[in-house]
């Protein structure tokens, strides 16, 4: 698989509830190699040493060959994004359905561009709030379920909890924020008589290439340069028993310094309990809607002078500027009793960042989270 496609398969799978059918046929087929990673511990070591799954639990390794098996089941009936999607719409919008168009303009217009997201245009983010399809960069069909999207949860049932697949994700910011709002190319950033030079899907794009390329290459990506890329990592696929499986070596960056450890979901409030983990991390992210688990014995597993990095509320647009704020300062003082104190100050950024100490730091957080290095050559 070239590069073009690698990027647009990545940003089909996260933001559509749709796939063409390759890229469904794709996603079935990294489902068996993952229920094979998941489920046999020697084939994984050889083939993907970079990922640690030893810390899960049984249970949590069952739920996970689960999933990849739904996801390998080649059923379209299986999961019904269309309709899920559309009662969802309908049950958030209220008597507000018939009008979503002009919803839709207000919460794009009035919340997300007043918190920077101009790059996203009004047609590309009706038509992902209205279908759930955020990313077709090719004229083709888009009919398969995406079900990587589909997740489950208990459900009362004449009064018993009963277990449900569905679709709770996102219906009002969209996956464009992510990686289609910034971009280290200033040429992708221009404005012509007052409007985006490039929209949102155009950024992610480029955006996702880059970051692939990267990976992959170990040199700045240039867009301008002749492709490097020839034939990819998929070429070099063998055939294993009833699965594909990747060669143990062929196409994987280096990754010698690199260990990718999964911990248990429920892990957080005991780490400090652990030997192991005293003083080891030295950069948390919080998510904003996780940020309950932001407590003091977070200082206990922080290395010295580690960054804390949370997601801010700016960008849902359910929430007013006061609800924004009040957040803000939640956090400020969840992390100030973590013994974190603030990088930065400004309520511009979709991001608070702290480091761990007694007193406030500089300006430039990058200084903290990002030490400057030399990128080897390919």
């Amino acid at each position: 698989m070239g590069l073009q496609e690698k990027s647009e398969t990545f940003l089909e799978l996260m933001g559509n509830t749709h796939l063409r059918s390759q890229t469904a046929a794709y996603l079935q087929e990294k489902a068996a190699l993952f229920i094979r990673y998941i489920t046999d511990s020697d084939f994984q070591l050889a083939n993907l040493p970079v990922l640690d799954f030893s810390a899960l639990k049984f249970r949590e390794r069952d739920q996970l060959e689960a999933i990849f098996q739904f996801w390998r089941n080649p059923d379209p009936q299986a999961f019904q994004i269309k309709q899920l999607w559309d009662l969802r719409l309908r049950q958030y919008l209220g008597t507000r359905y018939d009008s979503r168009r002009g919803v839709c303009d207000w919460d794009l217009t009035m919340k997300l561009h007043e918190h920077g997201a101009t790059t996203i245009n009004f047609h590309e983010f009706f038509h992902w709030r209205n279908t759930g399809m955020a990313f077709e960069m090719r004229e083709a069909v888009y009919d398969v379920p995406n079900k990587t999207l589909a997740s489950g949860r208990l459900m009362r049932h004449k009064g018993e909890l009963m277990p449900a697949r569905g679709y709770w994700g996102d219906i009002t910011t969209g996956p464009y924020i992510t990686f289609g709002v910034e971009a280290e190319d200033p040429s992708l950033l221009k404005t012509i008589n007052g409007h985006p030079s490039k929209n949102a899907q155009e950024i992610s794009l480029q955006n996702i290439t880059a970051l692939l390329y990267e990976l992959r290459y170990h040199a700045r990506y240039n867009p301008s340069a002749p492709s490097e890329e020839g034939k990819d990592d998929d070429d070099d696929l063998q055939s294993g028993g009833d699965c594909t499986v990747l060669c143990a070596t062929k196409g994987l960056p280096a990754t010698e310094d690199v260990r990718v450890h999964f911990l248990p979901l429920d892990c957080l409030p005991e780490l400090h309990h652990k030997a192991k983990y005293q003083q080891l991390f030295n950069l948390f992210f919080f998510s904003c809607g996780m940020v309950h688990y932001l407590k003091p014995n977070l200082s206990l597993v922080s290395a010295p002078k580690a960054t804390l990095i949370v997601e801010l509320t700016n960008f849902l647009p359910d929430l007013s500027k006061e609800q924004i704020s009040e957040f803000s300062s939640r956090v400020t003082g969840l992390a100030r009793d973590a013994e974190f104190v603030p990088v930065e100050k400004t309520d511009k950024k979709p991001f608070l960042l702290f480091q761990l100490g007694d007193q406030e730091v500089g300006d430039n957080p990058c200084e903290i989270i990002q030490p400057e290095m030399e990128v080897p050559d390919p």
